[in-house]
């Protein structure tokens, strides 16, 4: 993060992922982050660009953000590199640092065959979560190179490497897509591998996403029957010449030491087992693959390494391994003991309170009437005794912060055990520190729950389900935006979204949809899809994109998709009643067309279990499985309509963005009639909602749904049931991330800070007293005996950190502001958070606020980056505003108590 901003233009890039180095399709759009002497945000600049060492004539454009390709289109591989400078400054304005990517290779262009193992044929009898990984392998002769460029991608899960170095650091690629529309490749600079005269490449093949097992309940994926690689090999030789190999008829295929590869279940390796000698003919276009495209997002990758934090051994002969930080990824073995030696490794989030031992019981899974599902993350690897072998299970991955180990009376020395923690590589754009120690590690324990969350797309949880649940993301983008930089992410992950949405236009609960409900293969599932909160989604995520980092593309790129989710709500509300409207009366009401309440919601979803009087959580039958049909059946439609005003007040903003000007005009006034609808089924005259939840006022205040003139009402009576409540909130999953800002931004900035600081259930910082080092799904994942419940890393409720931004920090974007064109920085100072600091890397620079009370005086620092405007907003109501450059003031206040 660069706070002081240079005198050029600077951190250029394009809107492209890679992995050392960005790679992109024909045309990139191009941006970078503006100089100290830049004025307003679109400012013309000049670009100069060269295409495979050729100079191409300078081009003016304006803005900085996501600019169009001013160029021919680029062929595939070819090497680019541009930089800029302010286009009307003087003839002196210096030029940026140049900014290096290369072309990948386009579909259109590949030639090499996708090859399939000749073993999978036998292999696909075998029951997912069972199956080995293969080894594919070619070979060829070269002189000496200058340049290789390794191309690759799979059906499949796969690791490429050239003459026993592994190719690039991606890992789990190809990554996670909806694999019938979807494929993205990797490229990797090889030429440090290849050597003269005989070279021998190999591909590591397992069923990664394609073909395992996906979800709670490890139900296959469907994409597709056969594994499958495809590999091109691009080799410039010193002669000038170019020779190309690639995947045919002459490749071999052959078992590898991993006997099992399943990226829920776990990976075993066997170095004893024979591998590679029994080579067979590959299978050759046995497959149907999508076209091959180049990710917007970030690779996956090693991020870190953590060592084992205590190691100990139980009566039993086993040992637990406590890396004192719940994440995703893998263990390290580099001391596999004598050959012969078995070690098996189980990972989850938590050990017995009284044993020590490892349990993962609060992960096992049942349907009423349905066997349980047992949870199962487990490793094993047998040891050849060759000197120097490290087990590294890539073909799978873990969510753990403990790891039981046991391999009979073989030693085990902590030093050869290390966590990899391992997810996308996000680039942080947040810092974020107070006078508060909770709320400081509150900030740190939501920022690894993100992290574990993050394997490629955004999931759930990384152990029992690890899907790209739609409602779990659009909960928690708008905090994300705040930590990481999550642009190409998010638009790889929208991607998914649009493939898996079904013909009617319903939006699938999670994607990549591996389980296929759009083709309504699984009648429970299709019921249960087309949730609100959950399918809105697809509206809310891009519009959050477009406001934070100014990409108009997302909107256009995601538009169909928007209206044929709107437009099935609609339909759905106008077609179909609750029960007990229609047991109310016969024929619909005037204003029922606009209730969206005949269909399936997931409602506000996991709202806290009421209290015993010593604020213990108390079972009810809800917590149960009880009558899941009763449950289904239950009237949610003020959940339901009001997300239905919200996705279609904000897809009239973006049609206005688009230009769309009669689809603008025409979605403003339904959501007009939505919103009275709303206010006429469930909002009385005094302001009090029909179903009288705290979630019930937060969503409606926070939408915009209570008129101005009961929108006091409403929030005393928000205020009066969390007083009534002991002060603990009672939202659930849609709304919790939305009651603080709401109660701050409505005059009881006290009571969220009461709410914030809470230490009883349900509570943020009880999670923490108890040991949490990620967010839990239930308040009380681990309870007072020390047992634990549900999912030990699920980032839903940890969506109250964008409050620490906003409102304890109070920085957030202006409204209406784009790309951080404007921002407000707002602090709500409170006794105990004396201070705070922190920063926000903008698609304009990097903004920094610093403010601290010393008795009754605040003082206040604020960094604005070029290009944007700020408005500081003090306690006592006063507004000053300040362009770039450093802003600082004091004023007398008085804080709430």
């Amino acid at each position: 993060m660069t706070l002081n901003p240079p005198a050029i233009p600077y951190e250029l890039a394009i809107d492209s992922g890679g992995d050392r180095f960005p790679v992109s399709g024909s045309r990139p759009r191009l941006s970078w982050k503006p100089p100290r002497s830049a004025g307003a945000a679109d400012e013309e600049y000049e670009l100069q660009i060269h295409i495979d060492g050729h100079p191409l004539q300078s081009a003016l454009t304006t803005g900085h953000l996501f600019v169009d390709w001013p160029a021919r289109s680029l062929r595939s591989g070819e090497r680019v590199r541009w930089r800029v400078r302010l286009g009307a400054a003087a003839d002196d304005s210096a030029w940026s640092a140049w900014h290096a990517f290369e072309a990948g290779l386009f579909d259109e262009d590949w030639t090499a065959a996708w090859i399939t193992p000749a073993q999978d044929l036998q292999d696909t009898h075998r029951p997912p979560g069972t199956r080995p990984a293969h080894v594919l392998r070619g070979a060829f002769t070269t002189t000496e190179v200058v340049r290789a460029r390794l191309y690759s991608t799979a059906l499949g899960v796969y690791e490429a490497y050239l003459n026993g170095e592994r190719a690039g650091t991606v890992e789990l690629a190809p990554g996670s897509t909806s694999y019938d529309r979807t494929l993205y490749a990797q490229a990797a600079d090889v030429t440090s591998a290849v050597r003269p005269g005989a070279n021998t490449i190999e591909i590591v093949l397992s069923d990664g996403w394609y073909r395992g097992q996906v979800g709670a309940f490890r139900k296959p994926a469907g994409w597709g029957e056969l594994l499958a690689a495809r590999l091109e090999l691009h080799l410039e030789l010193t002669d000038g010449t170019r020779q190309v190999v690639r995947t045919d008829t002459r490749w071999t295929s052959a078992p590898s030491p991993i006997v099992r590869a399943d990226l829920m279940d776990g990976q075993i390796t066997d170095y004893l087992a024979p591998a590679g000698e029994q080579q067979q003919p590959v299978l050759v276009d046995a497959v149907t693959a999508p076209p091959i495209d180049w990710s917007p997002a970030p690779p996956v990758r090693r991020i870190e390494d953590r060592p084992v934090e205590s190691l100990t051994r139980l009566p039993h002969g086993a040992w637990i391994a406590d890396f004192g930080q719940n994440a995703s990824g893998w263990i390290t073995l580099t001391d596999l003991g004598p050959a012969g030696t078995r070690t098996v490794i189980d990972y989850g989030e938590h050990v017995h309170p009284s044993t020590g031992d490892l349990t993962t019981t609060h992960l096992d899974c049942q349907r009423p009437g349905d066997p349980v599902t047992v949870f199962v993350q487990h490793d094993e690897v047998v040891s050849s005794g060759a000197v120097g072998e490290v087990f590294e299970p890539r073909h799978t991955v873990h969510g753990f912060r403990y790891a039981r180990l046991e391999r009979g009376d073989v030693p085990l020395d902590a030093a050869s055990l290390t966590m990899r923690v391992v997810h996308t590589d996000l680039r942080p754009t947040g810092t974020f520190a107070c006078g508060n120690d909770d709320l400081n590690r509150l900030y740190e324990v939501v920022r690894w729950s993100f992290r574990g969350n993050a394997v490629d797309v955004p999931t759930d949880c990384p152990t029992r389900e690890r899907i790209g649940w739609t409602g779990d993301y659009q909960v928690f983008a708008p905090t994300a935006a705040h930590l990481y930089d999550i642009h190409g992410f998010s638009r790889k992950w929208l991607r998914s979204v649009r493939d898996d949405q079904l013909d009617d236009g319903r939006i699938a609960n999670f994607s990549p949809d591996g389980r296929r409900v759009k083709l309504h293969t699984d009648q429970r599932l299709d019921a249960m899809t087309g949730s609100a909160g959950w399918g809105d989604a697809v509206v809310l995520v891009p519009w959050l994109l477009y406001e934070t980092y100014g990409d108009r593309q997302v909107l256009a790129e995601n538009w169909d998709a928007m209206v044929r989710w709107v437009e099935w709500a609609l339909t759905t509300a106008r077609t179909a009643r609750h029960p007990s409207r229609v047991a109310r009366s016969a024929e619909p009401l005037p204003h029922e067309e606009f209730i969206w309440d005949g269909s399936f919601h997931w409602g506000e979803w996991a709202e806290p279990k009421p209290r015993a009087q010593d604020g213990s959580p108390v079972e009810t039958e809800q917590d149960t499985p009880g009558d899941p049909e009763a449950w289904m059946k239950t009237d949610k439609g003020e959940v339901g309509t009001a997300f239905l005003y919200r996705s279609t007040t904000t897809l009239a903003a973006v049609a206005a963005v688009l230009g769309r000007e009669g689809e603008a005009t025409r979605y403003a006034r339904l959501a007009e009639r939505i919103r009275d609808s709303w206010r006429a089924e469930f909002l009385d005259d005094n302001g009090h909602t029909t179903v009288d939840t705290q979630a019930s006022y937060v969503r409606a205040i926070a939408f915009g749904l209570v008129p101005e003139k009961l929108r006091d009402a409403a929030v005393a009576r928000l205020a009066e049931l969390v007083r009534a409540a002991g002060d603990h909130l009672s939202t659930g999953f849609l709304a919790t991330a939305d009651l603080l800002p709401v109660l701050a931004d409505t005059g009881y900035s006290d009571l969220a800070y009461r709410l914030l600081l809470q230490r009883t259930y349900p509570s943020w910082l009880g999670m923490l007293d108890r040991g949490a080092t990620t967010i839990w799904e239930e308040w009380d994942g681990v309870d007072a005996q020390g047992d634990a419940h549900a999912s030990l890393n699920h980032y839903s409720k940890g969506a109250v950190t964008r409050f620490l931004y906003t409102h304890t920090l109070g920085l957030r974007q202006a409204e209406s502001s784009v790309a951080w064109e404007s921002f407000v920085v707002a602090p709500k100072p409170h006794p105990s958070t004396r201070w705070a600091r922190g920063t926000f890397s903008s698609p304009r620079g990097t903004i920094a606020v610093d403010w601290i009370t010393e008795g009754d005086v605040l003082h206040i620092s604020v960094e604005v980056p070029p290009a944007s405007t700020a408005t500081i907003l003090f306690p006592d109501g006063e507004q000053v505003a300040a362009g770039p450059g450093r802003f600082r003031a004091s004023r007398r206040h008085v804080v709430e108590t």
